[in-house]
């Protein structure tokens, strides 16, 4: 039974740093490019960072480059984001979505960024 489980989320104040991880298990990992989405509350699921199966190619939406960075370790079936000077607007449950011939969808994570 495929799996995908999301941690590291909280609560940090603007500026802060947060690193969310997803273990995946029950698939092939390695053979399937991984992405991270994000959802706020009244707003619509958004992509935020994606990567390709080897790691080899990396993507991010306009509002979160220079400070995120999405990593896969294949070893370790796991993917991650770090997440670095974080802003009010990064609040959202952040969902690991991994995708080949099917898409497998994790629970999420809530991050939130207050003071």
């Amino acid at each position: 039974q495929a799996q995908l489980v999301e941690s590291g989320g909280g609560l940090v104040q603007p500026g802060g740093s947060l690193r969310l991880s997803c273990a995946a298990s029950g698939f092939t990992f390695s053979r399937y490019a991984m992405n991270w989405y994000r959802q706020a509350p009244g707003k619509e699921r958004e992509l935020v960072a994606a990567i390709t199966s080897t790691g080899g190619i990396t993507n991010y939406a306009d509002s979160v480059k220079g400070r995120f960075t999405i990593s896969r370790d294949n070893s370790k079936n796991t993917v991650y984001l770090q997440m670095n000077s974080l802003k009010p607007e990064d609040t959202a449950a952040y969902y690991c979505n991994a995708v080949w011939y099917t898409k497998y969808w994790g629970q999420g994570t809530q991050v939130t960024v207050s003071s």
